[in-house]
């Protein structure tokens, strides 16, 4: 179980870098006035929105813009918070990894249902928002799962014996 948790949570810490970087870079291009990005990225939003067929992104309603805001003010802290408490192994990270994965599936829920009840969407846009829900899922359920050792992904491992105490 240990070794299964330490491949999900390699995951996850994918998914979480994922989305710290897309969060300010692309998605807030949907709140933010253009003019404060530099051109390249711009270029590389229209690049998604045509090559996915993005029409909310296009289109910017009213539902999509206020859970970008929910993004970029609520999960994309806790997808910071997360890849810190994966690479430390931080006893509160199945709390954040539970609540960002509750909110991402709450998210993706209402964008998939505007997808799909749309008929507007794309087989790749629809493809790479099942993506999304799925890393919703696979964190919410991380969130559920005690930690089963201390050690950290990343960093530096414990002396042996350190934790053993001397008799005198």
């Amino acid at each position: 179980m240990g070794s299964l948790c330490k491949v999900v949570d390699t995951l996850l810490l994918v998914a979480f870098l994922a989305a710290f970087l897309m969060a300010p870079l692309i998605c807030a291009q949907t709140v933010l006035q253009e003019t404060s990005f530099p051109e390249a990225l711009i270029h590389l939003k229209q690049c998604y929105s045509d090559d996915f067929q993005d029409y909310l992104m296009a289109e910017k309603p009213h539902f999509f813009v206020a859970l970008v805001w929910l993004e970029l003010t609520f999960q994309w802290p806790l997808a910071l918070l997360n890849i810190y408490g994966i690479l430390a192994s931080k006893s509160w990270f199945n709390t954040t990894c539970l609540i960002y994965g509750a909110s991402v599936i709450t998210s993706v829920s209402a964008v998939l249902g505007e997808l799909i009840g749309s008929h507007k969407a794309s087989e790749k846009l629809l493809q790479l928002y099942w993506v999304f829900m799925g890393a919703g899922v696979v964190a919410m359920l991380r969130g559920l799962v005690p930690q089963s050792s201390k050690t950290p992904i990343i960093g530096k491992r414990p002396a042996a014996g350190m934790g053993r105490k001397k008799r005198a």
